[in-house]
């Protein structure tokens, strides 16, 4: 009898070169590969149980809510809002709260209708500022609506965050709240962030309530999410024992889900929703009137005050649930669909290397393939959270084109270099240190960034672990003068951007981390000596 035995081969293979082919090796690093890659992108997206605040026969108090849609803002020219927008975020809303809160009359001439038709109170808000003639058109408007809706309209608000913003003094504030309170029959306040309150003392005697302004993440010394809510226990506490009879209204307060971390605030929609429940807990328990910021996310806010800025709404852009008030909540909630796009380049990444040099290479290059996917998707995802403009857009694009064009040059130096990725390979050799020097230069830029200006911006980490660890791993040549500049801003800039930050950061840490990767792998390529 004659057996024909057939070896298991990669497709594509010949026989003489899996002859040669470190098989159980190669598969067993692309099972581990394949392992880290679904497990990072599952544990990002892993849902959390909380108990629900929120339930169809528990509504909320109130909301901050600005009608834009998700590609609006109020600088747009023209300036045009949609009633049935309005309308249809009204009935969203209706559903989980008792009330919305305005900051503006402009554009809003359909709202008192809509909030009577879904059952809404409002507490409708005039935009105050430095131009007298604008703060004047806003307080007649306002003046107006709370007269012709009485029945809806429940509190008026004369101004916000002005006296944060010094565009009125407190003298010029007081003046208008008291014009209000002669015209209007609503209880009448003003609204800003609780210091503002101490520091113009001379408002509070005007106003028939206060209206603080509570978020621990934007505070100058920020709280983490379990000291978040005794912080703002104990400014609430302070301000209904200080200004006494007058009820304490907290405006807002809440979490973001996306963004930097500020010292240990951490922004995700878990804390977001660990912090909004945990609030509406104890605002109930201890019988405080309360307003949540904000209803949806508004992303012109990130042109302002960076990616963080866009994302405190308890519905995203789109209107969709996040899970914030009820429900299970997930960091990530499209993890799925980067786990997809991460198996795409770990598949590429294997096509490209083809057949492997080495019982080495056959281990490493599908663990290249998976901490390349991971990577990239995490700088993906970053990038659709915290790009703002066209020029961020165009440097998103060169930083993934960078890391691409990294991991094609290191599964080829994987790679047996047959055929065609010999003559690939020599062309990445021949160029190699001038991806190395885009590396540096980005990193560097980064740094002195974060050092300089980092207030809104966000920590760049996973755009250069691939590009830091594959030239550490393997140095290449690269022009002297220009690398040692690079090297020496990237390293210097890295304890003062920690001592910013604060050493409980993990971000400014995972910075730190992967700038003296990058660091180290500058240094190793200057010390190549060109052949």
């Amino acid at each position: 009898m004659q057996v024909t035995c057939v070896a298991l081969q990669p497709p594509g293979l010949t026989m003489s070169a899996t002859s040669r082919f470190p098989f159980l090796p190669y598969l067993f690093a692309c099972l581990l590969g394949l392992f880290a890659l679904g497990g990072f992108w599952y544990g990002l997206g892993q849902p959390v149980i909380l108990p629900d605040v929120a339930t169809p026969t528990h509504k909320l108090q109130c909301a901050s809510y600005t009608p834009f849609d998700k590609d609006q803002s109020p600088f747009d020219v023209p300036f045009k809002l949609r009633p049935e927008r309005m309308d249809a975020d009204l009935a969203l809303l209706a559903t989980r709260f008792e009330c919305i809160r305005t900051y503006s009359m402009t554009g809003l001439e359909a709202l008192p209708d809509l909030a009577r038709k879904h059952g809404l109170k409002l507490m409708i808000g005039a935009w105050v500022n430095s131009n007298p003639v604008d703060t004047e058109k806003e307080v007649d408007l306002l003046i107006a609506s709370a007269n012709a809706n009485p029945d809806v309209v429940s509190a008026v608000i004369v101004g916000n965050e002005a006296l944060l913003r010094k565009e009125v003094t407190g003298a010029q504030l007081a003046r208008l709240i008291n014009k209000v309170k002669a015209h209007v029959k609503q209880p009448v306040t003003y609204a800003d962030v609780w210091e503002f309150w101490l520091k113009h003392p001379e408002v509070a005697p005007a106003v028939d309530f206060l209206t603080i302004h509570l978020l621990p993440y934007w505070e100058d010394e920020p709280s983490n999410i379990d000291a978040a809510l005794q912080h703002v226990a104990d400014v609430r506490r302070e301000f209904g024992i200080r200004f006494a009879p007058k009820d304490v209204l907290i405006g807002e307060t809440g979490w973001p889900s996306e963004g930097r971390q500020r010292e240990t605030a951490l922004p995700s929609r878990v804390n977001e929703a660990k912090f909004i429940r945990g609030f509406v807990t104890l605002a109930e328990q201890q019988g405080w009137h309360y307003n949540l910021i904000e209803a949806f996310d508004q992303p012109w806010k990130r042109a302002s005050e960076g990616a963080v800025g866009g994302y405190w709404g308890l519905f995203d852009a789109d209107r969709q649930d996040k899970g914030v008030l009820a429900g299970p909540v997930s960091n990530v909630p499209y993890w799925s669909q980067w786990l997809a796009v991460g198996g795409l380049i770990f598949l590429g990444t294997l096509l490209l290397g083809g057949r492997v040099r080495s019982t080495r290479s056959a281990l490493v290059l599908p663990l290249l393939g998976a901490l390349a996917a991971c990577s990239i998707g995490a700088w993906g995802d970053l990038a659709r959270l915290t790009t703002r403009f066209a020029s961020e857009w165009l440097w998103v694009g060169l930083l993934t084109t960078l890391n691409l064009l990294v991991l094609a040059h290191a599964a080829l130096t994987l790679s047996a270099r047959d055929g065609w990725r010999a003559r690939v390979f020599d062309v990445f050799e021949r160029h190699a240190g001038w991806l190395v020097a885009v590396s540096g230069f980005a990193a560097a830029v980064m740094m002195l960034e974060l050092v300089f200006d980092p207030r809104y911006r966000s920590f760049p980490s996973v755009a250069l672990i691939l590009p830091a660890l594959v030239y550490l791993c393997r140095p290449v040549s690269v022009a002297r003068r220009e690398i040692a500049l690079l090297t020496f801003i990237i390293g210097a800039g890295i304890a003062p951007q920690l001592f910013r930050e604060g050493l409980q950061n993990q971000q400014a840490w995972g910075w730190a981390l992967v700038s003296v990767l990058m660091v180290a792998a500058l240094w190793r390529c200057l010390r190549v000596r060109k052949g």
